[in-house]
């Protein structure tokens, strides 16, 4: 249980799909704009695409200083890694731009290649710090989703709730004497429970994650017997991903709760992990009880901040998900393969 990693450093945001397109289309809306500027000369479409090109040529060499610096700016405030990449942008304007003069002088005009160096390179300066103040108030914006989400963890936390722990006790307190080995794995069973619940990380590997799940309905069975059935559909090498932590006991907890305990006669839990080609879709399954007397909210209790908890803390990689089944209900948790 402890190998897990912190939140993302400020640099992983860069990596992503997303963050990777949002620059782009930056970098040719600043273009549209220089060559929509009032005073311009000569045909705007020729200069939108020399715009362009320069632009996208200082984004991505400002990239690519970026990701070979990864491993030395990794453990640095971010702030201070804001500050590189503003250094990096500098350095990467003086280098297309003293090229772009240097083969090609008429493009600096009348006003010489002197003039017209600093002009980008005060360009480049102005769109920096903008970006600066930018990443600024989006990592302040994360930090608070980040807090948000772990106020959510201390909540389910919490949801080990006291009658778990009372039932849990009057089952370990009758086995002492007949099955005294099977009570000596309750109580084993419990505390580490709720040692991943009062002081685990954030993330941790999807198989230490299923252990907790396993641990949670081994201490249920003791309970219930053979009213709960747990089947694992679950492949010999698990993928290397994280999950928030308790994030699959909630579903579980659900799942016995509103699954198996209102039947007279229990029923089967399905645990199942499927693998596809760019996703992990960890499975939660159970029953409907058909005669039981249908409460409010149901399993609605704690998906909420289960899914709100899974999406900060992941970045919104990862997702809840509801899916459809005929007299069961089931649901899934989502996580991309990196």
């Amino acid at each position: 249980m402890d190998r897990f990693h912190r939140h993302a450093a400020p640099l992983d945001i860069l990596w992503q799909a997303r963050a990777i397109v949002a620059i782009i289309l930056a970098g040719q809306g600043l273009a549209l704009l220089l060559a929509l500027a009032p005073g311009v000369q000569g045909d705007r479409w020729v200069l939108f695409g020399l715009a362009s090109l320069v632009v996208q040529w200082v984004a991505l060499l400002t990239l690519l200083g970026l990701f070979l610096l990864r491993h030395l700016v990794r453990h640095l405030p971010p702030i201070t890694v804001a500050w590189v990449a503003l250094a990096l942008l500098l350095m990467a304007t003086s280098l297309v731009g003293g090229a772009g003069l240097w083969f090609f002088p008429s493009l600096a005009g009348a006003q010489g290649q002197g003039p017209a160096m600093l002009q980008l390179t005060l360009l480049a300066l102005t769109v920096g710090l903008m970006g600066l103040a930018a990443f600024h108030t989006h990592w302040r914006n994360r930090n608070l989703a980040a807090r948000a989400a772990r106020a959510e963890l201390e909540a389910l936390q919490a949801r080990i709730r006291p009658h778990f722990l009372f039932n849990t006790l009057n089952t370990g307190a009758a086995l002492v004497h007949d099955k005294p080995e099977a009570a000596e794995d309750l109580l084993l069973d419990l505390a580490d429970l709720f040692r991943a619940a009062l002081s685990g990380p954030e993330l941790i590997d999807l198989a230490d994650e299923l252990e907790l799940a396993r641990r949670y309905l081994h201490i249920e069975q003791l309970r219930f017997g053979d009213r709960l059935r747990v089947r694992w559909e679950v492949p010999e090498v698990l993928p290397e991903v994280k999950l928030p932590t308790l994030s699959l006991q909630p579903l579980v907890e659900n799942a016995v709760r509103h699954g198996v305990e209102p039947c007279a006669e229990g029923g089967e839990l399905l645990l199942q992990v499927a693998v596809g080609r760019r996703t992990v879709q960890v499975l939660v399954q159970n029953p409907v009880a058909r005669h039981a007397p249908r409460k409010r909210n149901g399993h609605s209790i704690g998906l909420t901040s289960v899914r709100a908890r899974i999406a900060a803390l992941t970045d919104g990689r990862s997702r809840l998900e509801v899916l459809p089944g005929e007299g069961v209900y089931r649901v899934a948790i989502v996580v991309p393969l990196e």
